[in-house]
């Protein structure tokens, strides 16, 4: 009797330690995932305050360019004709971008043979370039007639089973000019750069233009920048305040010592916006952050 009473007690202990080890591999799991999210959220969290500081950089190099492009003082003073300008602040490096709009190509004031000129600085043959300005003068130009080059009016957009015409109204936006037909986005992207609507000139200041706008205009690009990056002589006068538009794009791009990347894009217009403590009034504004895998021990 006593032999078979131990054994229900050494089944029962079995049972017990059994379900002990299952209770201690269920805890083990719950905290094992509670560990496992905590360090997700914290990964998160990191990234995404990394990712704000690195787009406060961006938008810091911004304000900063706008009081140097502006700046009476020669030796301070940023000119706006695209070099680059490096900065740091906060312990990010930012490099700063500047350009006068006057010296773009402006979609709703320049001729045929200006935008034509462009389309074949970026690499596109005579007819085709010839084709796609005059379809741009179309876009933009009241009336319903084609121009001779070629060009493009309702009749042509629906042929091309577009659901929309010429819109014989000037470009309210650079990005309006992926409507026209026959531009392609490779194209697009090679020529946005280039262009505005905010200088209303015909013809673009060679002081800031590009390469390719200076090609445009029938300059010797290699010859008109290396007179431009000429460091100024004391005294020389390269005040560009009243010179240009007022209007610059400006690219800043911040990087963190992590390798996080944010980059701010802006046409901005100088002067008073009517906001409280703004030197400038926005006239596009794009802005984001790229994450970038951080360095060992970061």
């Amino acid at each position: 009797m006593r032999a078979g009473a131990r054994r229900p007690r050494i089944a029962s202990r079995g049972a017990a330690l059994l379900l002990v080890l299952w209770l201690i591999a269920m805890l083990t799991a719950v905290v094992g995932a509670f560990a496992l999210t905590a360090r997700i959220e914290y990964m998160q969290g990191r990234v995404l305050s990394h990712g704000v500081v690195a787009d406060q950089a961006a938008r810091a190099g911004l304000e900063y360019a706008m009081t140097r492009v502006v700046d009476l003082d020669q030796a301070r003073q940023w000119l706006p004709d695209g070099r680059d300008y490096n900065w740091q602040f906060g312990g990010a490096e930012i490099v700063i971008t500047i350009v006068d709009e006057s010296g773009k190509v402006d979609i709703n004031a320049a001729d045929l043979d200006l935008m034509a000129g462009l389309i074949m600085a970026v690499g596109v043959e005579r007819e085709p370039a010839r084709k796609i300005a005059a379809a741009i003068m179309d876009w933009r130009d009241p009336d319903t007639l084609t121009q001779a080059e070629g060009g493009a009016e309702d009749a042509d957009y629906s042929a091309d089973e577009r659901p929309y015409g010429a819109k014989d109204a000037p470009f309210e936006t650079v990005a309006e000019l992926q409507l026209v037909l026959g531009m392609t986005p490779e194209l697009f992207e090679k020529l946005a750069p280039h262009l505005t609507v905010y200088s209303g000139q015909g013809r673009p200041t060679e002081q800031y233009a590009s390469a390719e706008v200076l090609q445009a205009l029938g300059v010797d690009p290699e010859r008109t920048l290396a007179e431009r990056r000429r460091p100024r002589l004391p005294g020389e006068t390269g005040s560009l305040v009243g010179v240009g538009t007022g209007t610059y794009s400006i690219d800043s791009r911040a990087r963190l010592r992590d390798g996080r990347v944010s980059v701010l894009r802006a046409v901005v217009r100088a002067g008073n916006s009517g906001l409280p403590g703004s030197a400038y009034t926005p006239l596009r504004w794009e802005e984001g952050a790229v994450v970038r895998p951080s360095k060992p021990g970061s």
